[in-house]
């Protein structure tokens, strides 16, 4: 069981009395699994919602999944499964978000000395278009109509190395319903690294984007990123990186009131897909949450630093900082969107009941009140807390 409370003040509404709210949410999951060799099921019910809101909230599957697996490493799933890869960027459980992500897919591949091969594989069609030839996708519990993936993951064996390599195909739809339904496809491809010597912690990717958006626009967009964590002792360490997300081009925000209109010939603002988003780019979740006026993106400069520390047993508090910007140069703005700090504790009572809250604070610029077209954007503040108890009520072994 997850309780999780926020204390929203500014951001992404357009006046200051529409950016402040305060609410309760609860997410509830009942995890059922087996295992023995060669065999392995899942089935995770969830429910979550609003405290106090009309109706039963969202009640789904969250998982429901079978493993086969062979003694040589190889294993063949099927089912709605959560994934989760590398840092999570590009592909992750967003779980941050009470309903997560998950996806209902085909998995093979191989796992063992020192090597994970997967392949995935999906296909998302709406109930209600099963007699039409199964060619239009719209608003079902997936993003996308079909998904290829291949991931590649090698442990060096005399290294503290780790590598992987992605690649994904996703066909999103196209058209309409009544007129010429079609998939449009996009690729992404590139990598990630890990190095962990002792006391040391250096990650960083590489990841572009090409293909074609829903509309038939060209898309070539890039992404990179890095970062350093130095934890000498269990009870401190510091860490600093930055993020590059590539922006479309001749961005331009209309006056407010009016429409503007933009003709883009090709997408260069990157989109992080199915990652878990608010693990980066600031706690606040301004970016790559919540959109822009226009639909497009200007890109993003996310440089941050912070610390961490254990001041006492089971207590673990971190401080970080975010300088962000655009990546593109912005008609008649400027390119800084502002300066956020945020601090974060969390208590662990049992090894299944913890305790987190936070606290951030933002300082926006003129150009983050446009491009969110929000007023009132030079003092942010969102406060938190998070109770998590997770009870292993009943387990066998025979």
């Amino acid at each position: 069981m997850l309780t999780h409370g926020e204390n929203r003040n500014g951001g992404v509404s357009p006046t200051p009395e529409d950016n402040k709210s305060q609410f309760l949410m609860n997410r509830e999951r009942l995890l059922i699994g087996y295992e023995r060799p060669g065999l392995e099921t899942r089935l995770n019910i969830q429910h979550s919602g609003i405290w106090g809101q009309s109706g039963k909230g969202a009640f789904n599957v969250f998982e429901a999944w079978a493993k086969m697996k062979a003694k040589n490493g190889l294993f063949a799933q099927v089912g709605r499964v959560a994934l989760a890869y590398d840092d999570e960027r590009i592909i992750g459980t967003n779980d941050w978000a009470m309903a997560s992500l998950s996806h209902d897919i085909i998995r093979a591949g191989y796992e063992g000395k020192g090597h994970k091969a997967h392949l995935i594989l999906a296909y998302n069609q709406n109930a209600e278009c099963l007699t039409q030839g199964g060619n239009y996708y719209a608003n079902g519990a997936q993003p996308y109509k079909s998904m290829m993936t291949a991931w590649y993951h090698y442990d060096f064996p005399k290294i503290p190395l780790g590598a992987s390599l992605l690649f994904m195909n996703i066909g999103m739809q196209g058209g309409e319903k009544d007129d010429n339904p079609h998939s449009e496809y996009q690729q992404l491809l590139g990598g990630y690294l890990s190095f962990t010597p002792k006391h040391w912690r250096m990650e960083g990717s590489y990841y572009h984007q090409l293909g074609k958006n829903e509309e038939g626009i060209k898309i070539n967009a890039w992404m990179a990123s890095t970062k350093v964590d130095w934890s000498p002792t269990d009870k401190y360490g510091v860490e600093a990186g930055f993020d590059y997300m590539s922006g479309d081009k001749w961005f331009a925000v209309p006056p407010s009131g009016s429409i503007g209109v933009i003709q883009h010939k090709e997408i260069k603002g990157f989109n992080p897909i199915y990652g878990s988003h608010h693990k980066f780019y600031g706690a606040m979740d301004f970016f790559y949450v919540s959109t822009y006026v226009n639909g497009f993106t200007p890109g993003l400069q996310n440089a941050f630093a912070g610390i961490h520390f254990q001041p006492m047993k089971r207590l673990t508090v971190k401080a970080d900082y975010h300088y962000l910007a655009t990546a593109t140069k912005l008609l008649d703005m400027d390119m800084t969107l502002g300066h956020q700090i945020g601090v974060e504790a969390r208590y662990v009572f049992t090894k299944d009941i913890r305790l987190s809250a936070g606290y951030s604070f933002m300082t926006g610029t003129e150009t983050m009140e446009k491009l969110k077209r929000a007023n009132d954007n030079g003092s942010l503040r969102w406060a938190w807390f998070s109770l998590s108890i997770s009870p292993r009520i009943f387990a066998i072994k025979w």
